[in-house]
């Protein structure tokens, strides 16, 4: 069977499922079973109709066994990770609502109530959140203290200023939303950043997110858990840092380049004295350098914006349409060369400067103060165009795109 397809058996139409409860499960047979009678209790506490889905991501244990027998519907997901086990299972679903919590017996599916209450009124994402700040609990011994401490608020800290996102607890594990609304993400990521993805695309979509307080309570495996804290804490990261080219390339990018530009200006004519030190030349070269690499980050952050808007990681955006539509090519080639000719006539007004000393030994600082800049120029220049012919690629592949369809 699929990961994507139904199973051919389903006797019960999505119409008449509320919510499908959905557990991730790698050779999980200590707590399977007793998560899932929590999760059926749930559903009828709450007087709703429901499934519960096994996502089995190839146990060896006799996972598949204990769900069946306990009443939950195994849906096969051969390609390992988090994030492929809980997409599988997310497809299989039969309902209008999908709460997805581990299978570990660290998060109580009783508290199934508080997330249809919020899905009901509007919400299109709830998260559940396991920190005093958001009215959690954290029981003791149930969340290692470099997570509690540093991992998540640091990861959930860094999620919010970049995305805007409401939400308190970026990687709480037990969260609900509407299908239909999460399946228009288009989901993509493997493994544990799987969790990140989720709020950040929620966020860019401009869904209606929210959370409620959920307990976390220690697992009840006698095994390690599939966590490795630094490896998947970094691919966390990483993603945040990936999927938001502005906090990444753009604004260090322009702060490099501003720097540098206001210290090229103050050294354009002569030597800078403060505070009793000497700034020449070789702060200039310094200046010239970070104007370059500033200008080369900026370009990458709009490069990645573009692309990830084309492979459609991103939504389209109305700015960056009309970065690729208002004639990238020709504009960067026009403004390209022109700091192209600024440059290169620098260099020749360097050149007459030495034959007017005969070729002669000149002073080291003054001409320097004319060959950065014209180096500089040149290199900006040169990049700019590229940028342009880069941006117009882009472009052209989306029209073709938008064309044939």
């Amino acid at each position: 069977m699929s990961s994507r397809d139904p199973s051919p058996d389903e006797s019960v139409s999505g119409d008449e499922l509320e919510i499908s409860i959905v557990m991730p499960c790698l050779n999980e047979a200590e707590t399977l079973r007793a998560c899932i009678c929590e999760a059926l209790e749930a559903i009828s506490a709450c007087g709703v109709s429901g499934e519960v889905i096994v996502a089995d991501n190839g146990s060896t244990d006799g996972s598949q066994e204990i769900a069946v027998a306990a009443g939950a519907r195994v849906v096969p997901v051969p390609e390992r990770g988090y994030g492929n086990a809980l997409i599988g299972g997310i497809n299989n679903s039969r309902s209008q609502f999908v709460m997805m919590g581990d299978a570990d017996g660290s998060y109580n599916f009783g508290e199934l109530g508080h997330f249809l209450d919020r899905l009901r009124s509007g919400a299109d994402l709830v998260m559940g959140c396991r920190f005093p700040r958001g009215g959690g609990t954290i029981e003791p011994g149930a969340m290692p203290w470099l997570h509690r401490w540093i991992g998540n608020p640091i990861l959930s800290g860094v999620g919010k200023v970049f995305f805007r996102s409401p939400v308190d607890d970026f990687h709480c594990g037990l969260r609900a939303f509407r299908r239909e609304a999460i399946l228009q993400l288009n989901l993509r990521c493997s493994g544990m950043e799987f969790a990140s993805e989720m709020v950040v695309k929620s966020a860019a979509a401009h869904l209606k997110m929210d959370q409620v307080p959920v307990t976390l309570r220690p697992d009840g495996r006698s095994r390690p858990p599939h966590l490795n804290s630094w490896r998947d804490g970094w691919r966390h990261l990483k993603f945040l840092l990936l999927f938001s080219p502005k906090w990444l390339f753009f604004y260090p990018g322009v702060a490099m380049f501003a720097a540098g530009l206001v210290g090229f200006g103050a050294l354009a004519t002569g030597p800078l004295n403060i505070g009793g030190v000497s700034f020449d030349t070789n702060t200039m070269l310094l200046c010239a350098t970070s104007m370059i690499v500033g200008f080369q980050a900026i370009f990458f952050a709009l490069f990645t914006q573009a692309f990830s808007v084309h492979i459609g990681l991103r939504r389209p955006d109305a700015r960056f349409r009309k970065l690729l539509e208002k004639g990238p090519v020709e504009w960067g080639a026009v403004t390209g060369s022109l700091l192209l000719v600024a440059g290169v006539a620098l260099f020749i007004f360097a050149l007459l400067k030495w034959q007017r000393a005969d070729f002669g030994p000149l002073s080291y600082a003054d001409s320097l103060r004319l060959v950065i800049p014209a180096v500089t120029a040149i290199t900006i220049g040169v990049q700019t165009v590229f940028c342009g012919f880069v941006f117009g690629t882009i472009g052209l592949i989306d029209g073709e795109l938008n064309r044939s369809r």
